[in-house]
C-alpha cells in the first residue's frame, strides 16, 4: 500500500483528485491533503508519505520550490498541472511524467503504476535535478535526459549534432562524445527539439542547425553536410522548407 498526500491550492480540485485516486487506485491510501507549498512541506515532514500528488502552480510558489525545500527526499512524485507550458516541456526534456487537469482515470492509474514500479530514487533524483537545471537555464542551454538499455544520461542539447531513426529506436550523435541509442522514436524528439533549432531533413534524420556546414545539390539527391563531415540526406518534400530556413540563418 502506498501512503499518499495530495497537494493543490484549490479545495474542490484537491477533493476531486483524492476521490478519483480512491476510486481507481486501491493500492493508494490518502493520508493527508495540503493547499500550499508551506503546508505541503510541513505535512510531508510530519507524515513521511510514499507518494505525493503535487500541483505545479500554487500561490506561495511551485511544486518545484516544495521539492527543493525537502531535498534529499525519499518519496515518489506525480506532478499535476493545468497548463501545457514551458514547465511541461521541461518535464518532457527530463523524462518526467505529469498529469493534466482535469485528471483522467486511465492516465492516473498508469502514473500510479509507474510510480509503484519505480524502485530507484536515484534515477528520480537525476531526472529532477535535470528538471531544476532546465527551469533555471536559458532556452538554448536545455538538458535532455536519455535512457539507454543500461544507463540514464543528462546531456546538453547544444552538444547534439544529429539524430537518426531506426524503426522505434533513435541514435544520438554528438560533437565530442560517443553516440547513444534510445528506445524512443524520432517523432518524439522532433517535437521536443524542433523549437531549439533542430530540423527534420528526412523521415530518418533530425539535425541541429548549429552544426550545419553546407548543402550539396546533385542528380542523385540532395545532401546536408554537417561540420563534423557527416552527410545527411534531404528529402525532396523537405527541400523547399529547408532552403527557406537557410535564408533566415
Amino acid at each position: 500500500m502506498l501512503r499518499a498526500i495530495v497537494i493543490d491550492d484549490i479545495e474542490s480540485i484537491r477533493k476531486d483528485n483524492a476521490a478519483l485516486i480512491k476510486a481507481n487506485c486501491p493500492r493508494v491510501s490518502i493520508i493527508g491533503q495540503a493547499d500550499s507549498v508551506a503546508t505541503g512541506v510541513a505535512l510531508i515532514r510530519q507524515l513521511a508519505p510514499d507518494l505525493v500528488f503535487l500541483d505545479v502552480e500554487m500561490p506561495d510558489g511551485t511544486g518545484f520550490d516544495l521539492l527543493q525545500k525537502l531535498k534529499p527526499f525519499d518519496f515518489k512524485v506525480i506532478f499535476i498541472t493545468g497548463y501545457e507550458d514551458f514547465a511541461t516541456r521541461a518535464f518532457r526534456f527530463s523524462a518526467i511524467d505529469y498529469l493534466l487537469k482535469p485528471l483522467k482515470a486511465s492516465d492516473l492509474v498508469e502514473a500510479v503504476d509507474k510510480a509503484e514500479q519505480s524502485l530507484n530514487n536515484e534515477v528520480l533524483e537525476l531526472k529532477l535535478n535535470n528538471l531544476f537545471a532546465n527551469l533555471e537555464r536559458p532556452k538554448n542551454l536545455q538538458k535532455l535526459v536519455l535512457k539507454t538499455l543500461d544507463k540514464i544520461y543528462s546531456i546538453n542539447i547544444q552538444d547534439i549534432v544529429n539524430c537518426e531513426a531506426d524503426k522505434n529506436y533513435t541514435t544520438f550523435n554528438f560533437i565530442n562524445a560517443p553516440k547513444l541509442v534510445v528506445s524512443t522514436n524520432l517523432k518524439e524528439y522532433e517535437t521536443l527539439l524542433g523549437p531549439y533549432n533542430f530540423f527534420r531533413t528526412h523521415k530518418s534524420h533530425l539535425i541541429n542547425m548549429a552544426y550545419f556546414d553546407h548543402f550539396v545539390k546533385s542528380d542523385g539527391g540532395n545532401t546536408v553536410v554537417m561540420r563534423n563531415k557527416t552527410n545527411i540526406p534531404l528529402s525532396v518534400r523537405k527541400k523547399d522548407e529547408f532552403l527557406i530556413l537557410l535564408d533566415h540563418l
